[in-house]
């Protein structure tokens, strides 16, 4: 069974820096684009950032320049480096990834981390 596993949130003072991990296991046959998502209190989930096995990264705009999205390939996993965090960037953060397994080809969602950003 395919599974992510998401590590790496936390609470940090404006100005600071987090780095989540997201890990996929299972039986895994190819890994196509991941992504993180985050969701705050009473907002839809959005995209944050988004990276495919080739070709260019894509970023929300309040997040550009902050935050770096990057994959180990050989480890199935992506990161998230938030720089210069900010009050607003509070919210639970989702990695997800288009996967291949043994089952077929499905979207998976990791459990989700909170980040919190303190003033």
């Amino acid at each position: 069974q395919v599974q992510l596993v998401t590590s790496g949130g936390g609470l940090v003072q404006a100005g600071g820096s987090l780095r989540l991990s997201c890990a996929a296991s299972g039986r895994i046959f190819s890994i196509f684009a991941m992504g993180w998502y985050r969701q705050a209190p009473g907002k839809q989930r959005e995209l944050v950032a988004q990276i495919p096995t080739g070709g260019t990264t894509d970023y929300e705009d309040s997040v550009k320049g902050r935050f770096t999205i990057s994959r180990d390939n050989a480890n199935n996993t992506v990161y998230l480096q938030m720089n210069s965090l900010k009050p607003e960037d509070t919210a639970v953060y989702y990695c997800n990834a288009d996967i291949r397994g043994h089952l077929g080809r499905y979207i998976y969602w990791g459990q989700g981390t909170q980040v919190t950003v303190s003033p």
